[in-house]
C-alpha cells in the first residue's frame, strides 16, 4: 500500500489523513457512503477502501478493515523481502568489489571538492547542508524574473531555516524586482530574509554558514560542486559581500538615470553594448529575452537620436552611458545633440 500523492492526500492506508478517517469510520459504522461524501478525499478510492455499491452506483460501499490490514501487512511483508534481497545483493557484490585489492583512497567527510552529477544528489546535499546550517545563508540568484516553481522548489528549506533563527540574504537581478513571486517569497520569510538587487549578478551560488559553498558546473545546472576549502569559501563569501554593498535593496526605488527617457534598464543596456557584447549576450546577462533586449535597444536610439549602431555606440558615450553615472553638470553638458566635453585627464582636455 504505497504512499499516494494527490489533492493534499499524500498517505497510505496505514495513515489516513483526518478528513479520510471520518469518511472511511462513517462508512464502515453505516455500511456505505454518498458517493460524494468521498469528493474531498479521492484517497479512499485510490486506495480501495471504499469501491462503488453494485446495487446502486450513487453510494460507496467499504472494504472490510479485516482485509485492509491483511493486505497492509502483505505489502509490508513483500517491501521487507524486498529490502532484504537489495541488502544482500549489495553486499555480495561489494564483497566481490573489496577482493579486488589495490589502493583506493577513502573519501572524507570534510572533503574539499565534491561532485554532485544530477538533481536528486544536488538535492540531497542540499538538504544536507540546511539541516546542518545554524546562523546564515547567503544566494546569488541570476537570471530573470524567478519562476514560482523554482521559488518554490526551495521554500521547505528556507522555512526550516527560518524556524531556526537562520539568516538569510539574496541577491537578484533589477529583471526580478517585476515578478510577483519573489514579492511573495520574501514577505513568506518576513524578518528572516532581505534582498537586494544588481543590473547583473555572477552566476548561482549558495554558502551555508560561510563554510560550505554550492555552484553549477554546467550550463544546465544538473551538475555541482560542493566546495568546504576554507580558501574558496571565502573567495566566494569576499564576492558576495562585494556585489551586495553594490546592490539596491529590493525595497527601495531604482535610482534614477540622470537623462530624462532613458530607463535604468536601459542604461544597463547602453553600458554593455559600450562594451561590445551582441544582443543575445546582454540579454542573458541582464535575464530578459533578446527580444525584449532588442525592443529597448530601439527605444534607446530613438531617444539618443541614433540613426544606426555605430551612431548609437557614439551618442551612448557621449550621454555618459557608457560608465558609472556622471554628475548632473556634466550629463548635461554632453547631453544628445551637444559637443561633447574632453576627459580632464586627456592629453586634449585643457
Amino acid at each position: 500500500m504505497a504512499g499516494h500523492r494527490r489533492d493534499g492526500h499524500p498517505h497510505g492506508a496505514d495513515r489516513l489523513c483526518e478528513a479520510g478517517d471520518r469518511v472511511y469510520s462513517r462508512a464502515v459504522r453505516r455500511g456505505r457512503v454518498p458517493r460524494e461524501d468521498a469528493e474531498t478525499v479521492p484517497c479512499l478510492v485510490e486506495l480501495a477502501l471504499l469501491h462503488p455499491d453494485p446495487d446502486d452506483m450513487g453510494w460507496l460501499v467499504p472494504t472490510s478493515p479485516q482485509e485492509v490490514m491483511t493486505r497492509l501487512l502483505r505489502g509490508v511483508y513483500e517491501e521487507v523481502s524486498a529490502s532484504q534481497a537489495r541488502v544482500g545483493d549489495a553486499v555480495a557484490a561489494f564483497e566481490w568489489y573489496a577482493g579486488l585489492g589495490g589502493r583506493v583512497q577513502t573519501p572524507t567527510e570534510g572533503v574539499a571538492i565534491r561532485v554532485l552529477d544530477g538533481l536528486p544528489r544536488i538535492r540531497a546535499a542540499m538538504d544536507e547542508a540546511t539541516e546542518a546550517c545554524a546562523t546564515e545563508v547567503l544566494t546569488v540568484q541570476p537570471g530573470g524574473i524567478r519562476r514560482e516553481d523554482e521559488l518554490s522548489e526551495g521554500l521547505h528549506r528556507a522555512l526550516e531555516m527560518r524556524r531556526r533563527g537562520v539568516r538569510m540574504r539574496d541577491l537578484y537581478t533589477h529583471v526580478a524586482r517585476h515578478g510577483q513571486g519573489l514579492h511573495n517569497y520574501m514577505e513568506l520569510m518576513g524578518d528572516a530574509a532581505e534582498a537586494r538587487t544588481l543590473d547583473e549578478v555572477v552566476e548561482r551560488l549558495i554558502l551555508f554558514d560561510r563554510k560550505v559553498a554550492f555552484i553549477p558546473a554546467n550550463t544546465d545546472r544538473t551538475i555541482a560542486l560542493e566546495l568546504r576549502h576554507p580558501a574558496l569559501v571565502d573567495y566566494l563569501v569576499t564576492v558576495f559581500e562585494r556585489l551586495w554593498r553594490l546592490a539596491i535593496p529590493l525595497a527601495a526605488p531604482l535610482p534614477e538615470t540622470g537623462i530624462d527617457g532613458i530607463t535604468h534598464r536601459e542604461r544597463s543596456i547602453a553600458a554593455l553594448l559600450a562594451e561590445g557584447h551582441q544582443d543575445a549576450v546582454v540579454a542573458e546577462r541582464l535575464g530578459i529575452s533578446v527580444r525584449t533586449c532588442r525592443a529597448h535597444i530601439a527605444r534607446l536610439s530613438e531617444t539618443l537620436g541614433a540613426a544606426s549602431r555605430t551612431q548609437l555606440g557614439v551618442r551612448i558615450a557621449q550621454a555618459g552611458l557608457d560608465g558609472p553615472p556622471r554628475s548632473p553638470e556634466l550629463q548635461t553638458l554632453t547631453a544628445p545633440g551637444s559637443a561633447p566635453v574632453p576627459d580632464p585627464g586627456s592629453p586634449t582636455a585643457l
